[in-house]
Protein backbone atom coordinates (compact mmCIF):
# COMPACT_ATOMS: atom_id res chain seq x y z
CA UNK A 1 0.00 0.00 0.00
CA UNK A 2 1.36 3.40 -1.01
CA UNK A 3 2.14 5.29 2.19
CA UNK A 4 2.34 8.62 0.39
CA UNK A 5 -1.10 8.22 -1.09
CA UNK A 6 -2.46 7.05 2.27
CA UNK A 7 -1.02 10.18 3.82
CA UNK A 8 -2.73 12.33 1.19
CA UNK A 9 -6.00 10.47 1.81
CA UNK A 10 -5.74 10.95 5.56
CA UNK A 11 -5.21 14.70 5.17
CA UNK A 12 -8.37 14.90 3.06
CA UNK A 13 -10.41 12.90 5.55
CA UNK A 14 -8.96 14.57 8.65
CA UNK A 15 -8.21 18.21 7.77
CA UNK A 16 -8.70 19.12 11.45
CA UNK A 17 -5.62 17.16 12.57
CA UNK A 18 -1.96 18.15 12.68
CA UNK A 19 1.14 15.96 12.68
CA UNK A 20 1.30 16.37 16.45
CA UNK A 21 -2.16 14.90 16.93
CA UNK A 22 -1.17 11.31 17.57
CA UNK A 23 -2.34 8.40 19.66
CA UNK A 24 0.95 8.72 21.56
CA UNK A 25 0.09 12.31 22.46
CA UNK A 26 -3.28 11.17 23.82
CA UNK A 27 -1.53 8.53 25.91
CA UNK A 28 0.44 11.35 27.55
CA UNK A 29 -2.62 13.53 28.07
CA UNK A 30 -4.57 10.65 29.62
CA UNK A 31 -2.04 8.49 31.48
CA UNK A 32 -2.96 5.38 33.47
CA UNK A 33 -4.77 6.30 36.67
CA UNK A 34 -2.87 6.34 39.92
CA UNK A 35 -5.05 3.91 41.84
CA UNK A 36 -4.41 1.11 44.35
CA UNK A 37 -3.69 -2.29 42.86
CA UNK A 38 -6.90 -4.07 41.92
CA UNK A 39 -9.00 -0.90 41.94
CA UNK A 40 -11.58 -0.85 39.14
CA UNK A 41 -12.77 1.96 36.93
CA UNK A 42 -16.34 1.72 35.64
CA UNK A 43 -18.69 4.03 33.83
CA UNK A 44 -22.28 4.71 33.04
CA UNK A 45 -22.63 5.89 29.47
CA UNK A 46 -26.26 6.73 28.64
CA UNK A 47 -27.68 8.57 25.68
CA UNK A 48 -29.51 11.78 26.74
CA UNK A 49 -32.92 10.75 25.42
CA UNK A 50 -34.87 11.88 28.50
CA UNK A 51 -36.32 8.50 29.47
CA UNK A 52 -34.76 6.80 32.47
CA UNK A 53 -35.49 3.06 32.59
CA UNK A 54 -35.24 0.91 35.72
CA UNK A 55 -32.63 -0.98 33.69
CA UNK A 56 -30.51 2.19 33.65
CA UNK A 57 -30.47 2.24 37.45
CA UNK A 58 -29.88 -1.53 37.53
CA UNK A 59 -26.77 -1.15 35.35
CA UNK A 60 -25.56 2.01 37.11
CA UNK A 61 -25.83 0.31 40.49
CA UNK A 62 -23.77 -2.63 39.22
CA UNK A 63 -21.12 -0.24 37.87
CA UNK A 64 -21.06 1.79 41.07
CA UNK A 65 -20.79 -1.28 43.31
CA UNK A 66 -18.01 -2.86 41.21
CA UNK A 67 -15.97 0.35 41.47
CA UNK A 68 -16.74 1.25 45.07
CA UNK A 69 -16.49 -2.23 46.56
CA UNK A 70 -12.81 -1.40 46.18
CA UNK A 71 -11.05 1.98 45.91
CA UNK A 72 -12.02 2.48 42.28
CA UNK A 73 -13.65 5.20 40.21
CA UNK A 74 -17.18 5.40 38.84
CA UNK A 75 -17.76 8.08 36.21
CA UNK A 76 -20.54 9.38 33.97
CA UNK A 77 -19.98 9.68 30.23
CA UNK A 78 -22.72 11.06 28.00
CA UNK A 79 -23.05 9.43 24.58
CA UNK A 80 -24.59 12.44 22.82
CA UNK A 81 -23.45 11.88 19.24
CA UNK A 82 -27.03 11.54 17.99
CA UNK A 83 -28.36 15.07 18.37
CA UNK A 84 -31.72 14.09 16.81
CA UNK A 85 -32.53 11.91 19.84
CA UNK A 86 -31.21 14.27 22.50
CA UNK A 87 -33.81 15.81 24.82
CA UNK A 88 -33.00 19.18 26.46
CA UNK A 89 -32.25 18.75 30.17
CA UNK A 90 -31.78 14.98 29.83
CA UNK A 91 -28.24 15.02 31.22
CA UNK A 92 -29.34 16.94 34.29
CA UNK A 93 -32.22 14.49 34.67
CA UNK A 94 -29.85 11.50 34.61
CA UNK A 95 -27.66 13.03 37.32
CA UNK A 96 -30.63 14.14 39.45
CA UNK A 97 -32.45 10.81 39.28
CA UNK A 98 -29.42 8.67 40.08
CA UNK A 99 -28.45 11.02 42.90
CA UNK A 100 -31.91 10.56 44.43
CA UNK A 101 -31.18 6.85 44.60
CA UNK A 102 -27.81 7.47 46.21
CA UNK A 103 -25.81 6.56 43.10
CA UNK A 104 -23.07 9.19 43.01
CA UNK A 105 -20.35 9.66 40.41
CA UNK A 106 -16.73 10.32 41.27
CA UNK A 107 -16.18 12.23 38.05
CA UNK A 108 -17.71 12.88 34.66
CA UNK A 109 -20.53 15.01 33.32
CA UNK A 110 -22.17 17.15 35.99
CA UNK A 111 -24.72 19.96 36.37
CA UNK A 112 -21.96 22.53 35.93
CA UNK A 113 -20.04 20.90 33.09
CA UNK A 114 -17.40 18.23 33.56
CA UNK A 115 -15.56 17.09 36.68
CA UNK A 116 -12.37 15.05 36.37
CA UNK A 117 -9.09 14.80 34.47
CA UNK A 118 -10.13 12.37 31.75
CA UNK A 119 -12.73 14.42 29.92
CA UNK A 120 -14.44 15.84 28.11
CA UNK A 121 -17.09 13.40 29.32
CA UNK A 122 -19.53 14.20 26.53
CA UNK A 123 -18.81 12.45 23.25
CA UNK A 124 -19.79 15.41 21.12
CA UNK A 125 -16.81 17.28 22.56
CA UNK A 126 -14.39 14.40 21.87
CA UNK A 127 -14.49 14.40 18.05
CA UNK A 128 -10.78 15.15 17.73
CA UNK A 129 -9.83 12.07 19.78
CA UNK A 130 -11.91 9.79 17.57
CA UNK A 131 -10.36 11.30 14.47
CA UNK A 132 -6.83 10.80 15.81
CA UNK A 133 -7.41 7.10 16.41
CA UNK A 134 -9.34 6.68 13.14
CA UNK A 135 -6.46 8.27 11.22
CA UNK A 136 -4.04 5.82 12.80
CA UNK A 137 -6.26 2.92 11.69
CA UNK A 138 -6.41 4.38 8.18
CA UNK A 139 -2.63 4.75 7.98
CA UNK A 140 -2.19 1.22 9.38
CA UNK A 141 -4.40 -0.16 6.64
CA UNK A 142 -7.16 -1.05 9.10
CA UNK A 143 -9.71 1.48 7.84
CA UNK A 144 -10.92 2.78 4.48
CA UNK A 145 -13.49 5.15 3.00
CA UNK A 146 -16.66 3.56 1.65
CA UNK A 147 -18.89 5.34 -0.87
CA UNK A 148 -21.81 2.90 -0.80
CA UNK A 149 -25.18 4.56 -1.02
CA UNK A 150 -28.22 3.41 0.93
CA UNK A 151 -29.58 1.94 -2.28
CA UNK A 152 -26.38 -0.05 -2.88
CA UNK A 153 -26.42 -1.39 0.68
CA UNK A 154 -30.05 -2.42 0.26
CA UNK A 155 -29.18 -4.18 -2.97
CA UNK A 156 -26.35 -6.08 -1.25
CA UNK A 157 -28.73 -7.19 1.49
CA UNK A 158 -31.29 -8.40 -1.06
CA UNK A 159 -28.66 -10.50 -2.86
CA UNK A 160 -27.43 -11.96 0.42
CA UNK A 161 -30.97 -12.89 1.34
CA UNK A 162 -31.51 -14.46 -2.07
CA UNK A 163 -28.33 -16.50 -1.76
CA UNK A 164 -29.03 -17.27 1.91
CA UNK A 165 -25.69 -15.83 2.96
CA UNK A 166 -24.89 -13.91 6.11
CA UNK A 167 -25.97 -10.31 6.10
CA UNK A 168 -23.45 -7.53 6.33
CA UNK A 169 -20.59 -5.71 4.64
CA UNK A 170 -17.70 -8.15 4.41
CA UNK A 171 -15.48 -10.11 2.05
CA UNK A 172 -16.77 -10.11 -1.52
CA UNK A 173 -19.66 -7.89 -0.46
CA UNK A 174 -17.32 -5.15 0.75
CA UNK A 175 -17.36 -3.20 -2.49
CA UNK A 176 -14.87 -0.50 -1.50
CA UNK A 177 -12.57 -2.58 0.70
CA UNK A 178 -9.82 -2.67 -1.93
CA UNK A 179 -10.85 0.44 -3.82
CA UNK A 180 -8.17 2.37 -5.66
CA UNK A 181 -6.80 5.12 -3.40
CA UNK A 182 -6.45 7.63 -6.24
CA UNK A 183 -10.12 7.19 -7.14
CA UNK A 184 -11.08 7.54 -3.49
CA UNK A 185 -9.06 10.78 -3.24
CA UNK A 186 -10.71 12.14 -6.37
CA UNK A 187 -14.23 11.35 -5.17
CA UNK A 188 -13.60 12.94 -1.78
CA UNK A 189 -12.19 16.04 -3.49
CA UNK A 190 -15.37 16.15 -5.57
CA UNK A 191 -17.42 16.29 -2.39
CA UNK A 192 -18.93 12.81 -2.55
CA UNK A 193 -20.37 11.42 0.67
CA UNK A 194 -18.60 8.50 2.37
CA UNK A 195 -18.18 6.68 5.66
CA UNK A 196 -15.02 5.30 7.20
CA UNK A 197 -15.13 1.54 7.68
CA UNK A 198 -13.00 -0.85 9.70
CA UNK A 199 -11.01 -3.34 7.62
CA UNK A 200 -11.47 -6.63 9.40
CA UNK A 201 -8.83 -9.36 9.28
CA UNK A 202 -11.01 -11.94 10.96
CA UNK A 203 -11.92 -15.38 9.68
CA UNK A 204 -15.36 -16.64 10.81
CA UNK A 205 -14.18 -20.22 10.36
CA UNK A 206 -11.87 -19.58 13.33
CA UNK A 207 -12.91 -19.02 16.92
CA UNK A 208 -12.13 -16.26 19.36
CA UNK A 209 -12.31 -16.98 23.07
CA UNK A 210 -13.11 -14.44 25.75
CA UNK A 211 -13.79 -14.57 29.48
CA UNK A 212 -16.82 -12.59 30.57
CA UNK A 213 -16.92 -11.62 34.27
CA UNK A 214 -20.52 -12.84 34.53
CA UNK A 215 -20.83 -15.54 31.90
CA UNK A 216 -17.40 -17.09 32.11
CA UNK A 217 -15.65 -18.43 29.01
CA UNK A 218 -17.30 -17.42 25.75
CA UNK A 219 -16.49 -18.64 22.25
CA UNK A 220 -17.44 -16.78 19.07
CA UNK A 221 -16.55 -16.93 15.38
CA UNK A 222 -13.98 -14.28 14.53
CA UNK A 223 -15.38 -11.05 13.15
CA UNK A 224 -15.26 -10.47 9.40
CA UNK A 225 -17.57 -7.44 9.23
CA UNK A 226 -16.21 -4.16 7.93
CA UNK A 227 -18.41 -2.11 10.20
CA UNK A 228 -18.61 1.68 10.16
CA UNK A 229 -16.22 3.64 12.38
CA UNK A 230 -17.14 7.20 11.38
CA UNK A 231 -20.40 8.19 9.77
CA UNK A 232 -20.55 10.57 6.79
CA UNK A 233 -20.63 13.58 9.11
CA UNK A 234 -17.50 12.44 10.95
CA UNK A 235 -19.45 11.33 14.01
CA UNK A 236 -18.31 7.98 15.43
CA UNK A 237 -20.54 4.95 15.81
CA UNK A 238 -20.97 3.39 19.25
CA UNK A 239 -18.67 0.56 18.22
CA UNK A 240 -15.78 2.93 17.67
CA UNK A 241 -16.47 5.66 20.21
CA UNK A 242 -16.71 3.41 23.25
CA UNK A 243 -13.39 1.74 22.43
CA UNK A 244 -11.61 5.10 22.21
CA UNK A 245 -13.34 6.54 25.27
CA UNK A 246 -12.93 3.50 27.48
CA UNK A 247 -9.24 3.31 26.68
CA UNK A 248 -8.37 6.94 27.29
CA UNK A 249 -10.62 7.24 30.31
CA UNK A 250 -8.81 4.13 31.56
CA UNK A 251 -11.93 2.05 32.08
CA UNK A 252 -11.03 -1.35 33.50
CA UNK A 253 -14.50 -2.92 33.62
CA UNK A 254 -17.29 -2.44 31.09
CA UNK A 255 -20.75 -3.43 32.33
CA UNK A 256 -23.34 -3.51 29.57
CA UNK A 257 -26.43 -5.38 28.45
CA UNK A 258 -26.36 -8.80 26.86
CA UNK A 259 -27.68 -7.29 23.61
CA UNK A 260 -24.06 -6.31 22.87
CA UNK A 261 -22.79 -9.90 22.95
CA UNK A 262 -23.41 -10.36 19.23
CA UNK A 263 -21.01 -7.53 18.38
CA UNK A 264 -18.41 -8.42 21.01
CA UNK A 265 -16.12 -10.00 18.32
CA UNK A 266 -16.24 -6.65 16.48
CA UNK A 267 -15.11 -4.80 19.55
CA UNK A 268 -12.41 -7.28 20.50
CA UNK A 269 -10.84 -7.05 17.06
CA UNK A 270 -11.09 -3.26 17.13
CA UNK A 271 -9.43 -3.05 20.54
CA UNK A 272 -6.52 -5.12 19.25
CA UNK A 273 -6.29 -3.15 15.99
CA UNK A 274 -6.02 0.08 17.98
CA UNK A 275 -3.28 -1.43 20.14
CA UNK A 276 -5.32 -0.94 23.29
CA UNK A 277 -5.57 -3.28 26.27
CA UNK A 278 -9.03 -4.86 26.36
CA UNK A 279 -11.01 -4.17 29.55
CA UNK A 280 -12.95 -6.78 31.46
CA UNK A 281 -16.50 -7.14 30.16
CA UNK A 282 -19.61 -7.99 32.15
CA UNK A 283 -22.67 -8.58 30.00
CA UNK A 284 -25.71 -8.30 32.24
CA UNK A 285 -29.03 -10.02 31.80
CA UNK A 286 -31.91 -7.80 30.81
CA UNK A 287 -34.53 -6.81 33.33
CA UNK A 288 -37.51 -9.06 32.65
CA UNK A 289 -41.01 -9.66 34.00
CA UNK A 290 -43.78 -12.19 33.61
CA UNK A 291 -46.42 -11.10 31.14
CA UNK A 292 -49.78 -10.92 32.91
CA UNK A 293 -51.63 -12.13 29.82
CA UNK A 294 -49.40 -14.93 28.57
CA UNK A 295 -47.44 -15.86 31.70
CA UNK A 296 -44.25 -15.83 29.61
CA UNK A 297 -41.06 -13.94 30.40
CA UNK A 298 -40.52 -10.75 28.44
CA UNK A 299 -38.50 -7.56 28.54
CA UNK A 300 -39.96 -4.74 30.57
CA UNK A 301 -41.77 -2.40 28.23
CA UNK A 302 -41.92 1.39 28.33
CA UNK A 303 -45.41 1.15 26.83
CA UNK A 304 -46.85 -1.71 28.90
CA UNK A 305 -45.09 -1.39 32.25
CA UNK A 306 -45.24 1.92 34.13
CA UNK A 307 -42.74 0.51 36.63
CA UNK A 308 -40.14 0.42 33.85
CA UNK A 309 -39.71 4.20 34.23
CA UNK A 310 -37.81 5.71 37.16
CA UNK A 311 -40.46 8.44 37.19
CA UNK A 312 -42.91 5.81 38.45
CA UNK A 313 -40.97 5.40 41.70
CA UNK A 314 -40.87 9.12 42.34
CA UNK A 315 -44.57 9.60 41.60
CA UNK A 316 -45.58 6.70 43.81
CA UNK A 317 -43.15 7.75 46.51
CA UNK A 318 -41.10 4.61 46.95
CA UNK A 319 -38.15 5.24 49.27
CA UNK A 320 -34.87 5.18 47.38
CA UNK A 321 -33.52 2.58 49.81
CA UNK A 322 -36.39 0.23 48.91
CA UNK A 323 -35.61 0.40 45.19
CA UNK A 324 -31.88 -0.10 45.78
CA UNK A 325 -32.51 -2.97 48.18
CA UNK A 326 -34.68 -4.81 45.66
CA UNK A 327 -32.27 -4.24 42.78
CA UNK A 328 -29.42 -5.59 44.90
CA UNK A 329 -31.36 -8.83 45.30
CA UNK A 330 -31.61 -9.02 41.50
CA UNK A 331 -27.97 -8.11 40.92
CA UNK A 332 -26.24 -10.60 43.23
CA UNK A 333 -27.60 -14.06 43.97
CA UNK A 334 -26.12 -14.13 47.49
CA UNK A 335 -27.39 -10.72 48.59
CA UNK A 336 -30.59 -11.90 50.31
CA UNK A 337 -28.63 -14.40 52.39
CA UNK A 338 -26.19 -11.66 53.37
CA UNK A 339 -29.04 -9.31 54.29
CA UNK A 340 -30.57 -11.89 56.65
CA UNK A 341 -27.27 -12.01 58.54
CA UNK A 342 -26.71 -8.24 58.38
CA UNK A 343 -30.15 -6.70 58.91
CA UNK A 344 -28.97 -3.25 59.97
CA UNK A 345 -25.98 -2.92 57.63
CA UNK A 346 -25.80 -0.63 54.62
CA UNK A 347 -25.98 -2.36 51.25
CA UNK A 348 -22.62 -0.72 50.61
CA UNK A 349 -21.08 -3.10 53.17
CA UNK A 350 -21.96 -6.05 50.93
CA UNK A 351 -19.04 -7.40 48.91
CA UNK A 352 -20.44 -7.04 45.41
CA UNK A 353 -19.08 -9.38 42.71
CA UNK A 354 -19.84 -9.40 39.00
CA UNK A 355 -19.40 -13.18 39.04
CA UNK A 356 -22.49 -13.46 41.26
CA UNK A 357 -24.71 -11.75 38.72
CA UNK A 358 -27.16 -14.03 36.93
CA UNK A 359 -26.93 -14.87 33.24
CA UNK A 360 -30.67 -15.34 32.79
CA UNK A 361 -33.12 -12.47 32.83
CA UNK A 362 -33.38 -10.57 36.09
CA UNK A 363 -37.07 -11.04 36.97
CA UNK A 364 -38.69 -7.86 38.22
CA UNK A 365 -41.73 -8.75 40.34
CA UNK A 366 -43.71 -5.70 41.42
CA UNK A 367 -45.51 -7.62 44.20
CA UNK A 368 -42.20 -8.85 45.63
CA UNK A 369 -40.76 -5.37 45.31
CA UNK A 370 -43.70 -3.98 47.30
CA UNK A 371 -43.03 -6.55 50.02
CA UNK A 372 -39.39 -5.48 50.12
CA UNK A 373 -40.42 -1.83 50.34
CA UNK A 374 -42.92 -2.51 53.14
CA UNK A 375 -40.20 -4.27 55.06
CA UNK A 376 -37.73 -1.42 54.51
CA UNK A 377 -40.26 1.17 55.68
CA UNK A 378 -41.05 -0.93 58.75
CA UNK A 379 -37.40 -0.57 59.83
CA UNK A 380 -37.52 3.24 59.67
CA UNK A 381 -38.12 5.43 62.70
CA UNK A 382 -41.29 7.49 62.89
CA UNK A 383 -39.22 10.62 62.22
CA UNK A 384 -37.70 9.06 59.08
CA UNK A 385 -41.14 8.05 57.82
CA UNK A 386 -42.49 11.55 58.43
CA UNK A 387 -39.55 13.13 56.60
CA UNK A 388 -39.98 10.74 53.67
CA UNK A 389 -43.72 11.31 53.35
CA UNK A 390 -43.31 15.08 53.68
CA UNK A 391 -40.61 15.26 51.00
CA UNK A 392 -42.84 13.34 48.62
CA UNK A 393 -46.09 15.14 49.54
CA UNK A 394 -44.60 18.59 49.03
CA UNK A 395 -44.27 17.73 45.35
CA UNK A 396 -47.16 15.36 44.75
CA UNK A 397 -49.87 15.93 47.40
CA UNK A 398 -50.18 19.46 48.72
CA UNK A 399 -53.12 18.65 51.00
CA UNK A 400 -51.22 15.89 52.80
CA UNK A 401 -48.11 18.05 53.07
CA UNK A 402 -50.19 20.80 54.69
CA UNK A 403 -51.77 18.45 57.22
CA UNK A 404 -48.48 16.85 58.24
CA UNK A 405 -46.66 20.16 58.46
CA UNK A 406 -49.37 21.66 60.68
CA UNK A 407 -48.28 19.61 63.69
CA UNK A 408 -45.20 17.47 63.06
CA UNK A 409 -45.08 16.26 66.66
CA UNK A 410 -48.61 14.88 66.31
CA UNK A 411 -47.74 13.28 62.95
CA UNK A 412 -44.63 11.63 64.31
CA UNK A 413 -46.69 10.30 67.21
CA UNK A 414 -49.14 8.41 65.01
CA UNK A 415 -46.39 7.18 62.70
CA UNK A 416 -44.77 5.60 65.75
CA UNK A 417 -47.81 3.35 66.41
CA UNK A 418 -46.93 -0.26 65.69
CA UNK A 419 -43.36 0.72 64.83
CA UNK A 420 -40.42 -1.04 66.46
CA UNK A 421 -40.51 -4.36 68.25
CA UNK A 422 -40.04 -7.80 66.77
CA UNK A 423 -43.05 -7.61 64.44
CA UNK A 424 -43.49 -4.02 63.24
CA UNK A 425 -46.50 -3.20 61.09
CA UNK A 426 -46.03 -3.24 57.34
CA UNK A 427 -48.96 -1.16 56.17
CA UNK A 428 -47.63 0.67 53.14
CA UNK A 429 -44.98 0.21 50.44
CA UNK A 430 -44.76 3.82 49.25
CA UNK A 431 -45.62 7.32 50.42
CA UNK A 432 -48.60 7.66 48.07
CA UNK A 433 -50.34 4.90 50.10
CA UNK A 434 -49.84 6.68 53.43
CA UNK A 435 -52.77 9.07 53.15
CA UNK A 436 -55.24 6.22 53.06
CA UNK A 437 -53.75 4.61 56.15
CA UNK A 438 -53.54 7.72 58.30
CA UNK A 439 -56.67 9.56 57.13
CA UNK A 440 -58.55 8.94 60.41
CA UNK A 441 -56.00 11.02 62.32
CA UNK A 442 -57.36 14.13 60.60
CA UNK A 443 -60.96 15.24 60.82
CA UNK A 444 -60.64 16.69 57.30
CA UNK A 445 -60.02 13.22 55.89
CA UNK A 446 -61.94 11.03 58.31
CA UNK A 447 -65.02 9.10 57.17
CA UNK A 448 -66.74 5.82 58.01
CA UNK A 449 -65.48 3.55 55.21
CA UNK A 450 -66.51 0.11 56.50
CA UNK A 451 -69.62 -1.37 58.10
CA UNK A 452 -70.12 -2.15 61.76
CA UNK A 453 -70.27 -5.87 62.69
CA UNK A 454 -73.27 -7.55 61.02
CA UNK A 455 -74.29 -9.35 64.21
CA UNK A 456 -75.01 -6.08 66.04
CA UNK A 457 -78.43 -4.45 65.92
CA UNK A 458 -78.52 -0.70 65.48
CA UNK A 459 -80.12 -0.30 68.87
CA UNK A 460 -77.28 -2.25 70.48
CA UNK A 461 -74.67 -0.29 68.57
CA UNK A 462 -76.12 3.03 69.57
CA UNK A 463 -76.38 2.01 73.23
CA UNK A 464 -72.92 0.43 73.38
CA UNK A 465 -71.19 3.40 71.77
CA UNK A 466 -73.08 5.85 74.00
CA UNK A 467 -72.19 3.85 77.11
CA UNK A 468 -68.58 3.61 76.06
CA UNK A 469 -68.37 7.37 75.61
CA UNK A 470 -69.64 7.80 79.16
CA UNK A 471 -67.14 5.38 80.70
CA UNK A 472 -64.10 6.42 78.62
CA UNK A 473 -61.22 7.63 80.70
CA UNK A 474 -58.01 8.73 78.97
CA UNK A 475 -56.08 7.87 82.13
CA UNK A 476 -56.97 4.18 81.92
CA UNK A 477 -54.13 1.79 81.22
CA UNK A 478 -54.58 -0.83 78.54
CA UNK A 479 -55.94 -3.45 80.99
CA UNK A 480 -58.53 -1.08 82.44
CA UNK A 481 -59.51 0.05 78.96
CA UNK A 482 -60.11 -3.51 77.76
CA UNK A 483 -61.94 -4.44 80.98
CA UNK A 484 -64.54 -1.79 80.13
CA UNK A 485 -65.07 -3.40 76.73
CA UNK A 486 -65.62 -6.74 78.46
CA UNK A 487 -68.12 -5.16 80.86
CA UNK A 488 -70.06 -3.75 77.93
CA UNK A 489 -70.05 -7.21 76.35
CA UNK A 490 -71.60 -8.80 79.42
CA UNK A 491 -74.16 -6.00 79.75
CA UNK A 492 -75.52 -6.39 76.21
CA UNK A 493 -75.35 -10.16 75.80
CA UNK A 494 -71.99 -10.51 74.10
CA UNK A 495 -69.36 -12.95 75.33
CA UNK A 496 -66.51 -11.36 77.30
CA UNK A 497 -64.83 -14.75 77.51
CA UNK A 498 -63.71 -15.91 74.07
CA UNK A 499 -63.33 -19.51 75.24
CA UNK A 500 -66.97 -19.59 76.34
CA UNK A 501 -68.02 -18.02 73.06
CA UNK A 502 -66.18 -20.61 70.98
CA UNK A 503 -67.71 -23.46 72.97
CA UNK A 504 -71.30 -22.14 72.82
CA UNK A 505 -71.62 -19.29 70.29
CA UNK A 506 -75.42 -19.76 70.17
CA UNK A 507 -75.66 -18.46 73.72
CA UNK A 508 -74.42 -15.00 72.76
CA UNK A 509 -75.19 -12.22 70.31
CA UNK A 510 -71.49 -12.06 69.53
CA UNK A 511 -68.26 -11.53 71.42
CA UNK A 512 -66.07 -8.83 72.88
CA UNK A 513 -64.32 -8.79 69.51
CA UNK A 514 -67.49 -7.39 67.95
CA UNK A 515 -67.73 -4.74 70.67
CA UNK A 516 -64.09 -3.79 70.02
CA UNK A 517 -64.68 -3.69 66.24
CA UNK A 518 -67.68 -1.41 66.69
CA UNK A 519 -65.61 1.08 68.67
CA UNK A 520 -62.77 0.78 66.12
CA UNK A 521 -65.09 1.56 63.19
CA UNK A 522 -66.52 4.56 65.05
CA UNK A 523 -63.02 5.78 65.82
CA UNK A 524 -61.16 5.04 62.57
CA UNK A 525 -63.84 4.32 59.98
CA UNK A 526 -62.45 0.85 59.30
CA UNK A 527 -62.32 -2.61 60.84
CA UNK A 528 -58.56 -3.03 60.71
CA UNK A 529 -56.08 -0.58 62.13
CA UNK A 530 -53.08 -0.45 64.42
CA UNK A 531 -53.50 -0.77 68.19
CA UNK A 532 -56.75 0.99 69.11
CA UNK A 533 -55.60 1.93 72.59
CA UNK A 534 -52.62 3.80 71.11
CA UNK A 535 -54.82 5.40 68.46
CA UNK A 536 -57.14 6.82 71.13
CA UNK A 537 -54.27 8.31 73.07
CA UNK A 538 -52.83 9.80 69.87
CA UNK A 539 -56.18 11.28 68.81
CA UNK A 540 -56.70 12.69 72.28
CA UNK A 541 -59.75 12.69 74.55
CA UNK A 542 -61.83 15.29 72.72
CA UNK A 543 -61.43 13.84 69.24
CA UNK A 544 -61.96 10.28 70.52
CA UNK A 545 -65.21 11.16 72.30
CA UNK A 546 -66.49 13.27 69.41
CA UNK A 547 -65.95 10.38 66.98
CA UNK A 548 -67.73 7.84 69.19
CA UNK A 549 -70.64 10.15 70.04
CA UNK A 550 -71.05 11.21 66.42
CA UNK A 551 -71.19 7.58 65.30
CA UNK A 552 -73.80 6.78 67.94
CA UNK A 553 -75.94 9.74 66.91
CA UNK A 554 -75.81 8.73 63.25
CA UNK A 555 -77.33 5.31 63.95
Amino acid sequence: MDNQKLSELSKLIFPDLTNGDTVESLEEIFPPRDLPEGAKVTRMAPSPTGFMHIGNLYGALADERIAHTGDGVFYLRIEDTDDKREVPGAVEKIIKYLSKFGVEFDEGASFDGDRGNYGPYRQRARAKYYHIVARKLLLDGRAYPCFCTEEELAEIREKQEELKENFGYYGKWAKYRDYDIDKAIERIKNGESYVLRFRSQGDPSKKVEFKDSIRGKLTFPENDQDFVLLKSDGIPTYHFAHVVDDHFMRTTDVVRGEEWLSTLPWHLELWRACGFKTPRFSHTAQVMKLDEETGAKRKMSKRKDPESSLEFYFEKGYPAKSVIEYLMTLLNSNYEQWRMANKDASYRDFEFKASKMGISGAMFDLAKFNDVSKNMISTMTAAEVLDGVLDWAQEYDGELAGLLSRDKEYAEKFFSIGRGGKKPRKDFACWSEVKGFISYFYDELFKIEEDFPECMEKSDLKAILSDYAEMYDENDDQNAWFEKLKNLSDKYGYASDMKAYKENPQNFKGSVTDISTAVRVALTGRRNSPDMFEIMHTLGKDRTLNRIKSAAQSL
